[in-house]
């Protein structure tokens, strides 16, 4: 494992911050050093200091609490949006690329149509249809992703079909579904995976920036583009660290994924092996 850190240094840098975003994720909402949603009239945008380290923001809520809970919130967002996008791309992609035909050319016209439009403003678009709530959120990023799974999946799978082991698999008499499910699906996704891993930090990032223009989670939810949103007018005024701390959050639960998603990359072409 050591030889593995050093050789790529993105999963130790990766790991490392994946670790920390865990564990302090876990610990804000099992532990957390204050009530995230309590609101003390005494400590109204206190600074940063001793009993409150983040200081507080304009309700007098503890900014260190709502972080470490809040980035719980997106982390396990992210995660749910990336596996719902990985398993509804990958299954599509699979029979489509398989399968090929007019199943396929209808398929793949759908999926141009939706990748004109860029993710997050397709999300955007979907979320103020659905309306402002969690599972609305998630739904919206995750159809914004699909696509990009999909169009990964079934493009491997149009290679693999015709390997030899998928022709010895047919001609033993091996059923569609179970040549597509035991010799087609492992060998074909295996860059969708390494996508879904980026897309985790990527759905982070999405999904704050929706909460910051106020058509994903609304308040008093402590997730991190919730708090990046209501402190951003107070930076001016000399409280930065009720939007500052929200932000360095969220680059850091992104830059995990990023780099866990850069050392699956290099594994799967090959190199460092």
């Amino acid at each position: 494992m050591w030889a593995e850190f050093r050789q790529h240094p993105n999963l130790a840098l990766g790991g490392i911050l994946a670790g920390l975003v865990v564990i302090v994720a876990v610990v804000g909402h099992l532990a957390p050093p204050d009530n995230p949603v309590a609101i003390n009239p005494h400590l109204i945008s206190a600074p940063p200091g001793h009993g409150h380290w983040f200081g507080a923001d304009e309700f007098g809520r503890d900014v260190l609490s709502r972080v470490v809970y809040g980035i719980g919130i997106d982390v396990v967002i992210g995660l749910v949006v990336a596996s719902l996008a990985l398993v509804i791309g990958a299954a599509v992609g699979l029979v489509t690329g398989y399968l090929a035909g007019w199943v396929d050319d209808i398929v793949m016209r759908v999926v141009d149509i939706v990748m004109s439009f860029p993710s997050f403003l397709l999300a955007l678009a979907i979320a103020v249809v659905l309306g402002n709530n969690l599972r609305n959120v998630i739904i919206a990023v995750t159809i914004a992703y699909v696509p990009y799974i999909l169009r990964l999946t079934r493009s491997a799978v149009l290679t693999v079909r015709g390997a030899d082991y998928v022709l010895g698999a047919r001609a033993v008499g091996g059923s569609r579904t179970r040549v597509m499910a035991l010799h087609v699906l492992p060998n074909a996704v295996g860059p969708s995976l390494v996508q879904a891993t980026l897309m985790s930090g990527w759905a982070i990032l999405d999904v704050s920036g929706l909460s910051f223009l106020g058509v994903g989670i609304q308040p008093p939810s402590p997730e991190l583009g919730v708090q990046v949103a209501q402190g951003a007018s107070y930076i001016t005024s000399g409280q930065w660290w009720m939007s500052v701390f929200p932000g360095v959050a969220i680059i850091i639960a992104v830059l995990a994924f990023n780099f866990l998603g850069d050392y699956a990359d290099d594994k799967l072409r090959g190199q460092g092996t």
